[in-house]
Protein backbone atom coordinates (compact mmCIF):
# COMPACT_ATOMS: atom_id res chain seq x y z
CA UNK A 1 0.00 0.00 0.00
CA UNK A 2 1.42 3.28 -1.29
CA UNK A 3 0.46 5.69 1.26
CA UNK A 4 1.37 9.76 1.64
CA UNK A 5 0.85 11.08 5.79
CA UNK A 6 0.44 15.04 5.85
CA UNK A 7 1.20 16.06 8.88
CA UNK A 8 1.25 19.71 10.57
CA UNK A 9 4.42 18.48 13.07
CA UNK A 10 6.92 15.85 12.30
CA UNK A 11 10.37 15.61 13.87
CA UNK A 12 12.83 16.96 14.85
CA UNK A 13 9.58 18.51 16.53
CA UNK A 14 8.67 17.40 19.86
CA UNK A 15 4.89 16.82 20.11
CA UNK A 16 2.50 14.08 19.99
CA UNK A 17 1.08 14.93 16.33
CA UNK A 18 4.93 14.36 15.38
CA UNK A 19 5.49 11.97 17.89
CA UNK A 20 2.40 9.56 16.05
CA UNK A 21 3.16 10.56 12.47
CA UNK A 22 6.60 8.74 13.25
CA UNK A 23 5.23 6.30 15.01
CA UNK A 24 3.04 5.95 11.73
CA UNK A 25 5.35 5.67 9.17
CA UNK A 26 7.72 3.16 10.95
CA UNK A 27 4.91 0.99 10.96
CA UNK A 28 3.82 1.07 7.37
CA UNK A 29 7.69 0.74 6.48
CA UNK A 30 7.73 -2.34 9.08
CA UNK A 31 4.96 -4.23 7.26
CA UNK A 32 6.01 -4.01 4.06
CA UNK A 33 3.99 -0.53 3.45
CA UNK A 34 5.53 2.27 1.07
CA UNK A 35 4.94 5.48 3.10
CA UNK A 36 5.79 9.00 2.26
CA UNK A 37 5.45 11.99 4.46
CA UNK A 38 4.98 15.49 3.92
CA UNK A 39 5.64 18.30 6.87
CA UNK A 40 6.48 21.97 7.30
CA UNK A 41 10.18 23.04 6.59
CA UNK A 42 12.51 23.17 9.58
CA UNK A 43 16.18 24.36 9.65
CA UNK A 44 18.45 23.04 7.76
CA UNK A 45 20.40 21.16 10.47
CA UNK A 46 17.20 19.89 12.41
CA UNK A 47 16.55 17.15 9.99
CA UNK A 48 16.05 14.06 11.76
CA UNK A 49 16.40 10.34 10.10
CA UNK A 50 12.83 9.16 9.54
CA UNK A 51 11.94 5.34 7.72
CA UNK A 52 11.10 6.89 4.45
CA UNK A 53 11.50 9.74 1.97
CA UNK A 54 9.94 13.47 3.93
CA UNK A 55 9.03 16.54 1.88
CA UNK A 56 9.11 19.19 3.72
CA UNK A 57 7.38 22.47 2.35
CA UNK A 58 7.95 25.95 3.03
CA UNK A 59 6.78 27.46 6.58
CA UNK A 60 7.18 30.09 9.04
CA UNK A 61 7.55 30.04 12.93
CA UNK A 62 4.41 30.31 14.66
CA UNK A 63 4.59 34.13 16.28
CA UNK A 64 5.14 33.91 20.15
CA UNK A 65 5.75 30.18 19.16
CA UNK A 66 8.90 29.67 17.21
CA UNK A 67 8.95 25.92 18.02
CA UNK A 68 5.69 25.62 16.11
CA UNK A 69 6.19 25.58 12.67
CA UNK A 70 3.02 26.45 10.22
CA UNK A 71 3.48 25.55 6.32
CA UNK A 72 3.18 27.83 3.43
CA UNK A 73 0.94 27.38 0.89
CA UNK A 74 2.33 25.40 -1.73
CA UNK A 75 1.95 23.14 -5.31
CA UNK A 76 4.36 20.78 -3.73
CA UNK A 77 1.25 18.45 -1.53
CA UNK A 78 -1.13 18.05 -4.36
CA UNK A 79 1.91 16.88 -6.80
CA UNK A 80 3.83 14.98 -4.31
CA UNK A 81 0.60 12.78 -3.45
CA UNK A 82 0.37 12.67 -7.50
CA UNK A 83 3.30 11.13 -7.80
CA UNK A 84 3.89 8.62 -5.04
CA UNK A 85 0.56 7.47 -6.78
CA UNK A 86 -0.90 7.05 -3.19
CA UNK A 87 -4.18 4.73 -2.12
CA UNK A 88 -4.57 6.46 0.92
CA UNK A 89 -3.78 9.73 2.45
CA UNK A 90 -3.16 10.03 6.06
CA UNK A 91 -4.07 13.53 7.45
CA UNK A 92 -2.36 14.03 11.30
CA UNK A 93 -3.82 16.47 12.95
CA UNK A 94 -4.99 18.33 9.62
CA UNK A 95 -5.90 22.15 9.73
CA UNK A 96 -3.31 23.93 7.76
CA UNK A 97 -1.21 21.55 6.22
CA UNK A 98 -3.82 19.01 6.21
CA UNK A 99 -6.69 21.06 4.65
CA UNK A 100 -4.59 21.25 1.77
CA UNK A 101 -3.63 17.22 2.02
CA UNK A 102 -7.59 16.60 2.07
CA UNK A 103 -8.30 19.10 -0.82
CA UNK A 104 -5.77 16.81 -2.98
CA UNK A 105 -6.74 13.92 -2.13
CA UNK A 106 -10.73 14.97 -3.25
CA UNK A 107 -9.42 16.09 -5.93
CA UNK A 108 -6.73 13.18 -6.78
CA UNK A 109 -9.97 10.65 -6.16
CA UNK A 110 -7.69 9.46 -3.37
CA UNK A 111 -9.59 7.86 -0.39
CA UNK A 112 -8.24 10.21 3.10
CA UNK A 113 -8.27 9.40 7.07
CA UNK A 114 -8.18 11.98 9.14
CA UNK A 115 -6.41 12.21 12.82
CA UNK A 116 -8.03 14.21 15.51
CA UNK A 117 -5.31 14.75 17.99
CA UNK A 118 -5.53 18.61 19.03
CA UNK A 119 -8.29 20.25 20.61
CA UNK A 120 -8.04 23.44 18.36
CA UNK A 121 -11.02 25.38 19.75
CA UNK A 122 -9.29 24.93 23.45
CA UNK A 123 -6.07 26.04 22.29
CA UNK A 124 -8.77 29.35 20.57
CA UNK A 125 -10.28 30.09 24.04
CA UNK A 126 -6.68 30.33 25.68
CA UNK A 127 -4.91 32.06 23.25
CA UNK A 128 -7.20 34.92 22.18
CA UNK A 129 -9.96 34.14 24.29
CA UNK A 130 -12.32 33.61 21.12
CA UNK A 131 -12.01 31.96 17.99
CA UNK A 132 -14.13 28.35 19.38
CA UNK A 133 -16.82 28.51 16.60
CA UNK A 134 -14.23 29.21 14.05
CA UNK A 135 -12.12 26.40 15.00
CA UNK A 136 -14.91 23.90 14.88
CA UNK A 137 -16.25 25.45 11.91
CA UNK A 138 -12.10 24.49 10.05
CA UNK A 139 -12.28 21.22 12.29
CA UNK A 140 -15.52 20.37 10.64
CA UNK A 141 -15.03 20.80 7.00
CA UNK A 142 -11.64 18.70 6.72
CA UNK A 143 -13.00 15.59 8.99
CA UNK A 144 -16.07 15.95 7.00
CA UNK A 145 -14.72 15.48 3.78
CA UNK A 146 -12.18 12.57 4.90
CA UNK A 147 -13.54 9.11 5.15
CA UNK A 148 -12.70 8.32 8.12
CA UNK A 149 -11.55 9.79 11.35
CA UNK A 150 -9.83 8.45 13.91
CA UNK A 151 -10.51 10.05 17.65
CA UNK A 152 -7.81 9.16 20.33
CA UNK A 153 -10.33 9.00 23.29
CA UNK A 154 -13.44 8.53 24.43
CA UNK A 155 -14.20 12.25 25.49
CA UNK A 156 -12.58 13.00 21.96
CA UNK A 157 -15.03 11.21 20.12
CA UNK A 158 -18.00 12.79 22.14
CA UNK A 159 -17.04 16.29 21.22
CA UNK A 160 -16.52 15.57 17.55
CA UNK A 161 -19.73 13.73 17.27
CA UNK A 162 -21.48 16.38 19.36
CA UNK A 163 -20.36 19.25 16.38
CA UNK A 164 -21.71 16.84 13.74
CA UNK A 165 -18.75 15.01 12.58
CA UNK A 166 -19.80 11.67 10.86
CA UNK A 167 -17.97 8.66 10.43
CA UNK A 168 -15.54 8.79 14.12
CA UNK A 169 -13.68 5.67 14.92
CA UNK A 170 -11.74 5.56 18.56
CA UNK A 171 -8.04 4.91 17.85
CA UNK A 172 -5.86 5.51 20.40
CA UNK A 173 -1.87 5.76 20.78
CA UNK A 174 1.04 2.95 21.52
CA UNK A 175 3.61 3.73 24.25
CA UNK A 176 7.43 1.88 23.63
CA UNK A 177 7.32 -0.08 26.86
CA UNK A 178 10.60 -0.87 26.42
CA UNK A 179 12.28 2.52 26.77
CA UNK A 180 9.91 3.39 29.41
CA UNK A 181 9.96 1.07 32.14
CA UNK A 182 10.26 0.74 36.23
CA UNK A 183 13.61 -0.30 35.96
CA UNK A 184 15.25 2.50 34.84
CA UNK A 185 14.84 4.41 38.32
CA UNK A 186 18.43 6.00 38.73
CA UNK A 187 19.23 7.16 42.30
CA UNK A 188 22.09 9.21 41.32
CA UNK A 189 19.55 11.23 39.64
CA UNK A 190 17.51 11.49 42.33
CA UNK A 191 19.71 12.43 44.37
CA UNK A 192 20.84 15.49 42.44
CA UNK A 193 17.53 16.20 41.77
CA UNK A 194 16.15 16.25 45.25
CA UNK A 195 19.64 16.05 47.07
CA UNK A 196 17.54 16.06 50.45
CA UNK A 197 15.65 13.23 49.31
CA UNK A 198 12.28 14.79 49.04
CA UNK A 199 9.00 13.30 46.95
CA UNK A 200 10.14 14.04 43.44
CA UNK A 201 7.20 15.23 41.54
CA UNK A 202 7.65 15.77 37.94
CA UNK A 203 5.90 17.54 34.32
CA UNK A 204 6.56 16.30 30.88
CA UNK A 205 6.00 18.48 28.22
CA UNK A 206 5.55 22.00 26.04
CA UNK A 207 5.95 24.78 28.69
CA UNK A 208 3.08 26.73 26.89
CA UNK A 209 -0.58 28.86 28.31
CA UNK A 210 -2.82 25.73 27.30
CA UNK A 211 -0.64 23.29 30.01
CA UNK A 212 -1.27 25.66 32.63
CA UNK A 213 1.70 24.42 34.37
CA UNK A 214 1.12 27.27 36.79
CA UNK A 215 -1.31 25.11 38.59
CA UNK A 216 1.68 23.14 40.00
CA UNK A 217 2.11 26.53 42.32
CA UNK A 218 0.84 24.99 45.35
CA UNK A 219 2.68 21.44 44.96
CA UNK A 220 6.05 23.60 45.17
CA UNK A 221 5.10 24.40 48.72
CA UNK A 222 4.61 21.46 50.38
CA UNK A 223 7.01 20.46 52.93
CA UNK A 224 9.56 17.48 51.31
CA UNK A 225 8.34 18.02 47.85
CA UNK A 226 10.49 19.08 44.68
CA UNK A 227 8.92 19.56 41.51
CA UNK A 228 10.65 18.58 38.26
CA UNK A 229 9.53 20.23 34.98
CA UNK A 230 10.91 18.58 31.33
CA UNK A 231 9.61 20.62 28.29
CA UNK A 232 10.78 24.16 26.63
CA UNK A 233 8.57 26.27 25.05
CA UNK A 234 6.68 29.94 25.38
CA UNK A 235 5.99 30.00 28.95
CA UNK A 236 8.77 28.64 30.62
CA UNK A 237 10.07 32.26 32.16
CA UNK A 238 6.78 33.21 33.95
CA UNK A 239 7.02 29.64 35.28
CA UNK A 240 10.24 29.96 36.67
CA UNK A 241 8.69 32.40 38.76
CA UNK A 242 5.32 30.86 39.54
CA UNK A 243 7.20 27.62 40.42
CA UNK A 244 9.78 28.78 43.31
CA UNK A 245 12.24 25.93 44.19
CA UNK A 246 11.26 23.94 40.92
CA UNK A 247 13.99 21.92 38.94
CA UNK A 248 13.81 23.23 35.47
CA UNK A 249 15.40 20.45 32.65
CA UNK A 250 14.74 21.68 29.84
CA UNK A 251 13.76 19.61 26.77
CA UNK A 252 14.65 15.72 27.68
CA UNK A 253 13.92 12.99 24.87
CA UNK A 254 14.81 9.36 24.63
CA UNK A 255 16.46 7.21 26.57
CA UNK A 256 17.20 10.17 29.21
CA UNK A 257 13.61 10.96 29.48
CA UNK A 258 12.45 7.66 30.23
CA UNK A 259 15.58 7.87 32.91
CA UNK A 260 13.92 10.89 34.34
CA UNK A 261 10.22 9.37 33.93
CA UNK A 262 11.34 6.25 36.02
CA UNK A 263 13.10 8.38 38.99
CA UNK A 264 9.94 10.34 39.54
CA UNK A 265 7.30 9.26 42.50
CA UNK A 266 4.66 10.80 41.05
CA UNK A 267 3.64 12.62 37.90
CA UNK A 268 1.43 15.60 37.32
CA UNK A 269 -0.04 16.55 34.08
CA UNK A 270 -2.55 20.11 34.58
CA UNK A 271 -3.45 20.20 30.83
CA UNK A 272 -7.32 20.44 30.57
CA UNK A 273 -6.94 20.02 26.34
CA UNK A 274 -5.43 16.72 26.06
CA UNK A 275 -7.33 14.85 23.66
CA UNK A 276 -5.14 11.70 24.77
CA UNK A 277 -2.05 12.49 26.74
CA UNK A 278 1.33 10.74 25.40
CA UNK A 279 3.45 11.52 28.72
CA UNK A 280 0.40 9.94 30.80
CA UNK A 281 0.74 6.76 29.38
CA UNK A 282 4.68 7.14 29.57
CA UNK A 283 4.50 7.74 33.30
CA UNK A 284 2.46 4.43 33.96
CA UNK A 285 4.44 2.39 31.84
CA UNK A 286 7.54 3.70 34.37
CA UNK A 287 5.22 2.09 36.81
CA UNK A 288 4.82 6.04 37.97
CA UNK A 289 1.15 6.77 39.61
CA UNK A 290 -0.53 9.83 37.85
CA UNK A 291 -2.36 13.26 38.74
CA UNK A 292 -4.49 14.07 35.71
CA UNK A 293 -7.31 16.70 35.27
CA UNK A 294 -10.96 14.75 34.68
CA UNK A 295 -10.99 15.66 31.03
CA UNK A 296 -9.92 14.93 27.35
CA UNK A 297 -7.69 11.71 26.99
CA UNK A 298 -6.82 11.18 30.73
CA UNK A 299 -10.20 10.17 31.60
CA UNK A 300 -9.91 7.05 29.48
CA UNK A 301 -6.07 6.30 30.57
CA UNK A 302 -6.51 6.94 34.25
CA UNK A 303 -7.96 4.60 36.36
CA UNK A 304 -9.12 6.93 39.54
CA UNK A 305 -8.25 5.30 42.47
CA UNK A 306 -6.45 2.42 40.84
CA UNK A 307 -3.24 3.64 38.82
CA UNK A 308 -3.74 7.54 39.72
CA UNK A 309 -5.68 10.56 40.53
CA UNK A 310 -8.13 12.37 38.31
CA UNK A 311 -8.77 15.93 39.89
CA UNK A 312 -11.11 18.96 39.11
CA UNK A 313 -9.71 20.79 35.92
CA UNK A 314 -7.83 24.05 36.59
CA UNK A 315 -8.25 23.45 40.11
CA UNK A 316 -4.69 24.50 41.61
CA UNK A 317 -5.97 23.24 45.11
CA UNK A 318 -7.25 20.20 44.04
CA UNK A 319 -3.97 19.14 42.62
CA UNK A 320 -2.33 20.15 45.74
CA UNK A 321 -4.15 17.50 47.86
CA UNK A 322 -4.29 14.84 45.45
CA UNK A 323 -0.11 14.83 45.34
CA UNK A 324 -0.23 15.19 49.27
CA UNK A 325 -2.77 12.18 49.54
CA UNK A 326 0.24 10.39 47.41
CA UNK A 327 3.10 11.93 49.21
CA UNK A 328 2.56 10.02 52.55
CA UNK A 329 1.16 6.80 51.47
CA UNK A 330 4.56 5.14 49.50
CA UNK A 331 2.94 1.81 49.48
CA UNK A 332 -0.21 3.43 47.60
CA UNK A 333 2.03 5.06 45.42
CA UNK A 334 3.27 1.61 44.70
CA UNK A 335 0.68 -0.10 43.78
CA UNK A 336 -0.55 2.32 41.46
CA UNK A 337 2.26 2.17 39.56
CA UNK A 338 2.27 -1.58 39.39
CA UNK A 339 -0.88 -1.48 38.06
CA UNK A 340 -0.22 1.41 35.54
CA UNK A 341 2.18 -0.45 34.16
CA UNK A 342 0.24 -3.47 33.90
CA UNK A 343 -1.99 -1.63 32.10
CA UNK A 344 -0.88 -0.12 29.26
CA UNK A 345 1.83 -3.64 28.23
CA UNK A 346 -0.43 -4.16 25.30
CA UNK A 347 -0.68 -0.72 24.16
CA UNK A 348 2.37 -1.07 22.10
CA UNK A 349 2.60 0.58 18.34
CA UNK A 350 3.05 -2.22 16.83
CA UNK A 351 -0.53 -3.43 18.33
CA UNK A 352 -1.99 -0.06 17.45
CA UNK A 353 -0.16 0.15 14.17
CA UNK A 354 -1.74 -2.97 12.83
CA UNK A 355 -5.34 -1.26 14.42
CA UNK A 356 -4.57 1.77 11.99
CA UNK A 357 -4.21 -0.93 8.88
CA UNK A 358 -7.55 -2.11 9.69
CA UNK A 359 -9.05 1.40 9.25
CA UNK A 360 -7.17 1.61 6.46
CA UNK A 361 -8.47 -1.42 4.60
CA UNK A 362 -12.16 -0.70 6.08
CA UNK A 363 -11.41 2.66 4.35
CA UNK A 364 -10.04 1.01 1.10
CA UNK A 365 -12.98 -1.37 0.98
CA UNK A 366 -15.68 0.92 0.84
CA UNK A 367 -14.20 2.68 -1.87
CA UNK A 368 -14.25 -0.49 -3.87
CA UNK A 369 -17.48 -1.32 -3.17
CA UNK A 370 -18.82 2.32 -4.08
CA UNK A 371 -17.35 1.68 -7.22
CA UNK A 372 -18.17 -1.80 -7.87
Amino acid sequence: MRVVIVTESFPPDVNGVAHCALQTARHLAARGHDPLVIAPAVAADAETDAPCPVVRVPSLPLPGYPQVRVALPSRRVAATIAAHHADLVHLAGPFVLGVRGMTAAARLGVPAVAVYQTDLAGYARTYVGAGEAAAWRRIRAVHTAADRTLAPSSAAVRDLAEHGIPRVRLWQRGVDTVRFRPELRDEALRRRLAPNGELIVGYVGRLAPEKHVELLSGVCELPGVRVVIVGDGPSETSLRGALPGAVFLGRTTGDELARVFASFDVFAHTGPYETFCQTVQEAMASGVPVVAPAAGGPLDLVGHGRTGLLVTPHDAEAVTEAVRELAFAPALRAAYGRVGRATVEGRTWAAVGDQLLGHYADVLGARTAVVA
